[in-house]
């Protein structure tokens, strides 16, 4: 009589699942720890970045509204100063020759405004608040106005154009709201050398 041996039992389906489940379960966990903690410091760098430039900013800040302050007071001089020289040589032009007059009139008050604007920091100012001749204007050294009418005129005309001048190349330091009007002088200042220059060409 042969004797059979029986087969070795099957081995448990839910051991071979118990035996990968940890190490399974320990990587998708590693695995999404990466990208939260990505995210955190991420996040956290960000973060940082911003409290950096924040303190940045509010430690220049002061020191750049006290610069452009400083800027501003001194080209506003330099206005008011360059305007009024310009005033007084409209009235010695007019004193020399009155039969300007009535041609450099709107020039002249134009002018005026530019020095009661630079002058009082409103642009608002009234031209008839400089429109007669100020103790400033009349206070300065009389410029020498040529005898010659056409001469006069060129000299005039010279005087609005190196102003002008001047005030353009002043743009590249001023601070935004002055540099507006550095502007709008200027160009008003160029308009003037052309009218006081336009009948000479056309004659």
């Amino acid at each position: 009589m042969s004797i059979t041996t029986p087969p070795p039992p099957p081995t448990p389906a839910s051991d071979t699942k118990s035996s990968a489940s940890p190490a399974s379960a320990e990587s998708s966990a590693r695995d999404a720890a990466v990208p939260r903690r990505r995210s955190l410091l991420l996040g956290g760098g960000a973060l940082g970045a911003v409290a950096l430039l924040s303190g940045c900013s509010d430690d220049a800040e002061p020191r750049r509204d006290a610069g452009g302050e400083a800027a501003g007071a001194l080209l506003r001089s330099r206005g008011a100063r360059d305007s009024t020289a310009l005033l007084a040589r409209y009235d010695a032009t007019v004193d020399a020759h009155p039969d300007l007059a009535e041609r450099l009139a709107p020039l002249r008050e134009e002018t005026a405004r530019h020095a009661a604007v630079f002058t009082t920091k409103d642009r608002s100012a009234s031209p008839s608040a400089t429109a007669s001749r100020s103790p400033s204007a009349g206070g300065q050294r009389v410029p020498k106005v040529p005898k010659d009418e056409k001469q006069a005129l060129s000299a005039l005309a010279q005087a609005e154009r190196q102003t002008a001048d001047t005030r353009t190349a002043a743009l590249a330091t001023a601070p935004p709201e002055l540099a507006r009007l550095l502007a709008s002088v200027a160009a008003c200042g160029a308009a003037h050398v052309y009218l006081l220059t336009q009948r000479d060409t056309d004659s």
